[in-house]
């Protein structure tokens, strides 16, 4: 049974007529009358009575007609509710946000979500990378936005990767760094708190590479926490130097450290590889390249 030939049914049961409903529905007759007949075989028991040139719904056909509606209307609403989907006005999408992406990402996806596509329910998750990408393969997220360098590469995980952002050393503007006197050294840095999100290995590498083993994170970095906007906050209100991507901080001063900084945050887009993908996902994923940029 099939619900080609549901409708099949349902029009002839509408019009009494295998030439009018095979016309209407742009079939020919012949296919009309086996598409039918095929479905009476199945359900063993006849679905329509000869009478002159009318053919009318015996009682059980009558029966067969009513839930074969609610059946095809089922089917059509499924269908409307996959196309809204697609198009962002249904659905639910759940995403979780790196430090970096829950920083520059949230409120405008917030908002974008709420004005633009207010059918769609979005949950949003926040956590370390390794909390997130549990939650992800436990499917209580459809998708993750991160710093890709700090996930462990694996089989089951499919990266994307969308942008790549400048990091730089910030600090309020009336620091007394942003008075400095000749070239600005790393260690002019080390007599202020230095604040930064967990650094992925690579770039602790790179600090490293550049400044000497004072700079490794777990050395230097004074403030830790998981919320660059709470600590974009701190550096705004105290001598606390933030390490961060410098789009997410437009208010503060970016320190012209030498050698310069040159490392960059590379975000991607996470998903269980083999699993189907949220509806919604190409708009956050279009948001992401529209929101997320130096």
């Amino acid at each position: 049974m099939t619900l080609v030939q549901l409708r099949h049914l349902i029009s002839l049961a509408e019009t009494g007529s295998f030439t009018r409903s095979a016309e209407l529905i742009c079939i020919t007759q012949p296919a009309l009358s086996r598409s039918v007949q095929a479905l009476e075989r199945e359900l063993g028991q006849p679905l329509f009575d000869r009478v002159g040139r009318r053919s009318e719904l015996t009682p059980f056909g009558r029966e067969v007609v009513q839930r074969a509606k609610q059946l095809v209307f089922e089917a059509d609403e499924l269908g409307a509710s996959g196309r809204l989907m697609v198009a962002g006005k249904a659905g639910a999408i759940r995403v979780g946000l790196g430090s970096g992406p829950g920083a520059m990402l949230m409120v405008p996806l917030l908002k974008t979500m709420a004005t633009r596509y207010p059918g769609t329910r979005l949950d949003i998750a926040r956590g370390d990378t390794a909390l997130l990408v549990q939650n992800l393969r436990d499917r209580r997220l459809d998708a993750l936005v991160i710093d890709a360098r700090s996930l462990v590469p694996a089989p089951d995980l499919r990266v994307e990767t969308l942008v790549e952002m400048r990091g730089a050393f910030l600090c309020r503007p009336d620091h007394p760094l942003t008075r400095w006197k000749g070239t600005l050294k790393f260690a002019a840095l080390r007599q202020f708190p230095i604040a930064s999100t967990p650094l992925s290995d690579e770039v602790a590498r790179g600090l490293v590479e550049r400044y000497g083993p004072q700079a490794h994170p777990a050395d230097c970095v004074t403030l830790r926490c998981e919320e660059i906007a709470a600590l974009v906050e701190v550096a705004r209100h105290s001598d606390a130097v933030v390490l961060t991507v410098r789009a997410a901080a437009p208010e503060l001063v970016e320190l012209d450290v030498r050698p310069a900084l040159a490392l960059r945050a590379r975000f991607g887009l996470v998903t269980l590889a083999g699993r189907a993908q949220a509806p919604a996902l190409p708009l956050v994923r279009g948001l992401v390249e529209q929101l997320m940029h130096d």
